[in-house]
């Protein structure tokens, strides 16, 4: 968990928090494997590798960052000064539930987030812990705004809308699907048990 940072209110805190439990996790999954192992990939090749997760998320991550950073600096009159902590209603709570690990059902990933076939492990982790640096820097220069008024499109599906506060839930839920999918990787990898 990183420190409590002044004058950020808790739900936002928690956001921070949880990037950084990310970033750990992350960590911990690529420690002390060779790339071979984290490019192996499960059921003869049908399911990602590790570094295809990590790299997975590096791609939403940044392409939804974008999304929301664009959302932020064109307010509008629903940009209301902020209110209250990031309450998402109930078709946003669904969408961020079926995000989330482990996977109810399985989704085709957008042309523009599928991984590269083979990744340098480190370049994975980079990628994927990168891809968090411009939402918390979102989270920093937006404090006064009211995430829960400001909308955005979502950039895989154009005709869904969602509150900024809803992509901000959406990118933890996405991260915590694949880092569970890559931990199952690390669990089966052949020839040896892993820990």
């Amino acid at each position: 968990m990183s420190p409590a940072e002044p004058n950020l209110p808790p739900d936002l805190q928690s956001v921070i928090d949880e990037l950084a439990r990310s970033e750990q996790g992350a960590r911990r999954l690529i420690e002390g494997l060779t790339d071979t192992q984290l490019n192996w990939q499960p059921y003869d090749g049908a399911a990602w590798s590790i570094a295809q997760c990590l790299d997975h998320l590096g791609r939403i991550n940044t392409t939804y960052a974008a999304a929301l950073h664009a959302a932020v600096q064109t307010r509008g009159p629903a940009a209301l000064p902020r209110r209250g902590p990031i309450c998402p209603g109930w078709f946003s709570r669904f969408f961020i539930r079926s995000m989330d690990a482990p996977p109810r059902r399985k989704f085709n990933a957008p042309t523009r987030a599928k991984p590269s076939s083979q990744i340098e492990g480190g370049q994975a982790l980079t990628s994927f812990v990168d891809s968090h640096n411009p939402i918390r820097s979102l989270i920093h220069r937006s404090l006064e705004l009211d995430f829960n008024r400001i909308r955005f499109s979502n950039p895989f599906v154009r005709l869904l809308r969602f509150t900024v506060g809803t992509g901000l839930m959406i990118i933890l839920a996405h991260d915590r699907r694949h880092l569970w999918q890559a931990e199952q990787v690390r669990n089966s990898l052949p020839g040896q048990h892993v820990q």
